[in-house]
């Protein structure tokens, strides 16, 4: 998935191609197929890519177990892009569909070929991830803000069936029952693993169904400047509320139509683009107050702290603190920017015949904010 990414994937493919799940993939007689979802890319990405792929084709050791192109999509945006590889450009013969970031870097040969395994041996699994890894948490003495922030990277080790929304494999008909609605903002790995532990909102959540596979790790830079770090936290938080709003008008819906939800979610976009809106216009109306933009919001960070020994609580606990400051801040700038939104879409007389849809539910899916 690459948007401008033209200082980046070059050093990133180059890291993917040393990965060793293509000689163990040759040997098997089998391929991988790499896809680069160029999505209105003004730089030289495409060319950047396409250059490295010819060079792989010539030259990589296990090159026939590779196949790899550039998709060049002209329109810009995460969603059209995802949705299009699944249903679109990729194999149909392929067994695993996965997506990465253009931005990572591999810093283990075996990661791949880990998740990999771990999805072949395990039928019962949906999806699988590996561990993302800063990588200030390399440096010999990382700054006091760097600390804080691999603090709260080690906190999220103890969410249960964790799937990383930077790296994941899913199985090809789990990938191809799932749509990505065109105002997801964030958190699409929220709303997949909401909907594979629950076999498409069918059933009670297990969340064995996923798994982050331990020992397969890759790296990436985090946000540090406190701009940067507020930003993508109202991001996060635009995107944790408007998967809680679709998550929870799914469950309303017939058995059929959750059972067939790629097709439904299309269809929905077909008939009404802005029907996601108009149910975070009905939401936002039945939620005054920032903080209830979705269950949770107030206690997440410190459930996870009680989760850990108590031996590791004190050394936590600052990070623990900032973050939650720094949650109440996005939170009450995202709640600004949906109701700002909502003004700038529909008139007042419109909003009102909106806010007569009843309310949704108490029960929210599990809280995965990348801090």
């Amino acid at each position: 998935m690459a948007w401008n990414e033209e200082a980046s994937i070059a050093s990133m493919l180059q890291t993917l191609f040393g990965q060793s799940i293509f000689a163990h993939l040759a040997a098997r007689g089998e391929c991988c197929e790499i896809v680069c979802l160029a999505n209105g890319c003004t730089d030289r990405t495409v060319a950047t890519a396409r250059q490295i792929f010819e060079r792989v084709g010539r030259e990589h050791p296990a090159a026939r177990g590779i196949r790899a192109w550039v998709a060049d999509i002209p329109e810009p945006g995460r969603n059209n892009a995802w949705n299009r590889f699944m249903h679109e450009f990729s194999a149909r013969e392929a067994r695993f569909l996965g997506c990465m970031d253009a931005d990572i870097l591999f810093n283990k040969p075996d990661t791949l070929r880990l998740v990999l395994g771990e999805l072949e041996s395990n039928p019962r699994l949906g999806g699988a991830s590996d561990w993302p890894c800063k990588d200030i948490a390399l440096k010999h003495r990382p700054s006091l803000r760097e600390r804080i922030s691999i603090s709260t990277s080690e906190m999220t080790s103890s969410i249960e069936g964790r799937l990383n929304g930077q790296l994941y494999l899913l199985r090809a008909g789990i990938a191809r029952n799932l749509y990505l609605p065109r105002d997801v903002v964030a958190n699409d790995d929220g709303f997949f693993k909401a909907a594979i532990c629950t076999d498409f909102f069918r059933a009670p959540s297990d969340p064995s169904r996923v798994v982050s596979v331990r020992g397969a790790t890759h790296l990436y830079e985090p946000y540090l400047s406190f701009r940067d770090i507020l930003n993508n936290q109202k991001r996060q938080m635009i995107g944790q509320t408007t998967v809680y709003v679709i998550v929870e008008y799914i469950k309303g819906l017939p058995a059929p139509d959750r059972a067939h939800l790629a097709e439904t979610l299309r269809s929905h976009e077909k008939q009404d683009p802005d029907w996601l809106k108009k149910l975070i216009v009905a939401h936002l109306g039945h939620t005054p107050r920032f903080w209830n933009l979705f269950p949770g919001i107030l206690g997440f960070r410190w459930r996870r702290l009680a989760q850990m020994p108590w031996r590791q609580r004190l050394k936590h606990l600052p990070a623990t603190m900032a973050g939650f400051a720094v949650t109440l801040y996005a939170c009450w700038q995202a709640s600004r920017f949906l109701r700002r939104g909502v003004s700038t879409y529909w008139p007042k007389a419109e909003r009102q015949s909106i806010l007569t849809v009843p309310p949704f539910g108490a029960e929210a899916p599990e809280i995965h904010i990348q801090s």
